[in-house]
């Protein structure tokens, strides 16, 4: 909506656009010394007039027409813009008002040396909200009718001074430039450029927009209408040559924000700006970005190959150990000691796995006696292990072959000397030989013969090779190689998983009573050790997340001390953006997005790199398994910590005093 006109604008009678009343301004430079800069001093400025604000340096002009501008505050007095009090006003009310009311033009220009002529006038039309193609389009027309219509592309240092006062006022007329202020605009010109400054200027305030020169020079001040004389701080002269040019009027300013109205722009508005500023810094600051990358680097590398080394790990233990199946009981003899059961003992017997397999929801019970033996063929000698066990053991053990058959109940009964191989073995006894079957190898000097090879099972769940073994049927393996009447273990398939922990309590009930009574046996659950090994493995996957996040955290504090230098370095760029109206979370957003990009292209890098180590740990052998979440963890971290991280920077820049920036080096 639009401002309702002032009640004395109402009545016919002009109204102060600017008035000061009584403004004084007081710094206090170190060793708490009080500088006097103005002192009470009155003035009021109509629409549409070309004040000159003439005195010596030192004389307070420049301070003056800071507090106009609404880049500082008085210490004391009032201030009204159109009527009303400026020292009521917030930050975002301010910058409003620097935006869409004032143009700034300075003595030093004040553009931004990475920009080209046509970004450095779109600023104040960036933080208005307005679209690129509409901030192009303005940009454009105001330096072409300023007669830099083939200098858009040029940088500040590829122009002369002349253009850079141009473009300098170009960027304060994009939004409007109702009111201009010039901080000796000819101060750095030759006689000629400021002669066209000064044309310029006339020009302007004939089109009725309101001009406020501060300048040393008579010359320059006869440009004005009105000359205000300033010594030690007070108005020691006003003189006026005629009445304002008829233009502007308070309405027009729409001075609703002013009033308390809510000022509206597009949540996102400079952000594309913000992004561009942000890859132009990096740039600008190649070594330093590389250092601050690696940091973000090193640490989000660490966490997708830490993690994925865990996922690896945990993967093959599960799969090792479920290569058993998850529906096992395993059954083994244990001895008592003075402290409880351990050790072994031979109770456990053939009889006892063909009472277990009698169960209910038992789906076979396999015994197995091993030992260790020398096997030879064709003058290989190959050490191994003999494991003697029932024809129930593949389906058991989910383990098929390859070549070949099982033995069958019938060579148990007939104590067959018959044998299937592992893998490892076949490689060993029958090198260069696809098919062993119905050759024969010497156990212990006793011929057995080859029936058999079993598929390739891989490292069993302690690391030894599930390969490297001879099957061979229980009773020709108890009689003929290790002369024992005991078996080592029972693994017992359950038909039902519902029913594990009763058929335990069934098995121990039945061995107890088949072994008077003594519990000389322990049975482990594979569905409790898989959940077990699952547990520790997650624990160790997050230990070792966790030390690598401390190297992220590391990477984050050089992104904070980064930005901290940063902010140092481009002082006067930030008084630059709040005089052409920036608001604080305009400065905030800008150095938190940089310190985002930093970590975010930091933790895209990262994340390759973790994979490269990964690749190149699993190509040594080591498990690795990588999966999406982690990785996004990991980006998604690395852009947290820019956040978190820059966050007190970009505070800092955004509560600079624009006084105070601006006269940065």
């Amino acid at each position: 909506m639009n401002q309702v006109p002032h009640p004395s604008l109402a009545a016919g009678i002009a109204v102060p656009l600017i008035a000061l009343d009584n403004i004084a301004k007081t710094y206090v430079t170190g060793g708490d010394i009080r500088v006097n800069a103005l002192h009470n001093v009155s003035i009021n400025i109509y629409p549409g007039e070309f004040v000159a604000f003439m005195g010596a340096s030192g004389s307070g002009k420049s301070t003056l027409m800071n507090i106009v501008g609404c880049l500082d505050r008085p210490t004391q007095g009032s201030y009204h813009f159109a009527g009303h009090d400026v020292s009521k006003l917030d930050s975002d009310a301010l910058a409003w008002l620097r935006r869409e009311a004032f143009g700034f033009i300075f003595q030093s220009y004040n553009l931004l040396a990475t920009s080209t002529a046509e970004e450095n006038v779109e600023i104040p039309a960036v933080y208005a909200g307005l679209s690129p193609s509409e901030r192009k389009q303005k940009a454009d027309a105001l330096l072409a009718s300023l007669g830099l219509g083939d200098r858009l592309t040029h940088r500040p240092s590829q122009l002369s001074g002349g253009q850079q006062q141009r473009v300098c006022i170009a960027r304060a007329l994009v939004n409007g430039g109702k009111i201009i202020l010039a901080d000796e605009p000819t101060g750095a010109l030759d006689s000629k450029s400021g002669a066209e400054v000064m044309a310029l200027l006339t020009d302007l305030a004939n089109k009725g927009h309101t001009v406020i020169l501060i300048t040393h020079d008579a010359k320059v001040a006869a440009y004005a209408n009105r000359v205000i004389e300033i010594h030690d701080g007070e108005v020691a002269k006003d003189t006026s040559k005629g009445p304002a040019a008829a233009g502007m009027t308070i309405p027009e300013l729409d001075l609703a924000p002013l009033a308390g109205a809510r000022i509206r722009t597009p949540i996102f508005a400079g952000v594309g700006e913000s992004l561009r500023m942000a890859l132009r810094a990096l740039r600008a600051n190649v070594f330093r970005t590389v250092l601050t990358l690696l940091g973000i680097v090193i640490g989000v590398s660490s966490v997708v190959a830490m993690l994925a080394i865990g996922e690896g790990a945990k993967d093959s233990l599960i799969a090792q150990i479920g290569q058993m199946g998850t529906n096992l009981l395993v059954v083994r003899p244990q001895i008592r000691n003075g402290r409880g059961y351990n050790g072994t003992i031979a109770t456990l017997t053939a009889a006892d796995a063909v009472e277990i397999a009698k169960l209910a929801n038992v789906g076979s019970a396999v015994p197995e006696s091993t030992s260790n033996a020398t096997v030879r063929s064709n003058d290989i000698d190959y050490q191994t292990q003999i494991d003697a066990t029932s024809e129930a053991l593949p389906p058991t053990r989910s383990w098929p072959l390859a070549q070949g058959v099982f033995f069958s109940q019938d060579d148990q009964v007939s104590y067959a000397a018959v044998a299937v191989l592992g893998q490892t073995v076949q490689a060993a006894l029958f090198p260069g030989t696809p098919n062993p079957i119905g050759q024969y190898v010497l156990i212990n000097n006793i011929p057995f013969q080859v029936i058999g090879v079993m598929s390739p099972k891989g490292a069993s769940a302690n690391g030894t090779d599930s390969d490297d073994v001879i099957f061979v049927p229980l009773t020709t393996g108890m009689l003929r190689i290790s002369g024992q009447r005991f078996v080592r273990s029972v693994t017992v398939a359950v038909s039902d998983l519902t029913q594990m922990d009763t058929v335990q309590q069934s098995v121990t009930t039945l061995l107890t009573e088949r072994h008077n009574g003594s519990q000389d046996f322990q049975i482990r659950n594979m569905a409790d050790v898989i959940e077990t090994a699952t547990v520790a493995q997650d624990t160790m996957t997050i230990l070792l997340g966790s030390v690598a996040a401390i190297s992220l955290l590391v990477g984050g504090i050089g992104v904070m001390n980064i930005m901290l230098v940063s902010v140092a370095e481009r002082t006067r760029e930030i008084g630059i953006r709040m005089a052409t109206g920036a608001r604080q979370r305009d400065i905030l957003q800008q150095f938190l997005l940089e310190a985002v990009v930093v970590s975010g292209i930091g933790g895209i890098i990262g994340v390759l790199g973790g994979l490269l180590v990964g690749f190149v740990i699993r190509a040594f052998g080591t498990p690795i398994a990588f999966t999406l979440p982690p990785m996004m963890l990991a980006f998604g971290c690395a852009a947290v910590t820019g956040l978190v991280f820059g966050y007190f920077p970009a505070r800092k820049a955004a509560r600079l005093d624009p006084v105070v920036a601006l006269a940065s080096d």
